[in-house]
């Protein structure tokens, strides 16, 4: 990444440049989420897919630095997008936990279904993760 102009859905920031502190590479769903998702049990090559899944537009997003360091390593029941941005999140969410396998824990089942009620017409599609 070197300059340009980036759009950070969760904060529906526009940022100019790159560099450090500006933009970040986040993993929708966090490397520590998937652990206790159920990779633990994953091959370190089927982790290392994960970790740079290219094939799919969800798994890995460019947001703005600061939003993601307040998201961390949360799932949907401790963090969320702007309300502008919740059902985009959402439906990436679920979707990335489908495409891989990933199982849902159930305060972060609540939460998604919660908020889920928000977003009627959201369409899921996903490709299973080889």
């Amino acid at each position: 990444m070197s300059g340009g102009v980036w759009y950070s859905y969760y904060d529906a920031k526009e940022i100019h440049g790159s560099g450090p502190g500006k933009i970040d590479i986040d993993h929708l769903v966090p490397l520590a989420e998937v652990h206790d998702s159920g990779g633990h049990s994953w091959s370190p090559e089927r982790r290392k897919r994960y970790a740079n899944d290219l094939d799919s537009d969800t798994t890995l997003v460019a947001v703005s630095a600061r939003s993601n360091r307040q998201k961390a390593d949360k799932d949907p029941a401790e963090w969320m997008p702007i309300p502008a941005a919740r059902c985009q999140y959402l439906g990436e969410w679920v979707e990335t936990k489908l495409r891989w396998g990933l199982s849902v824990d159930p305060a972060e089942r609540d939460a998604l279904l919660n908020y889920a009620a928000d977003c009627p017409n959201t369409t899921l599609t996903y490709e299973p993760a080889a």
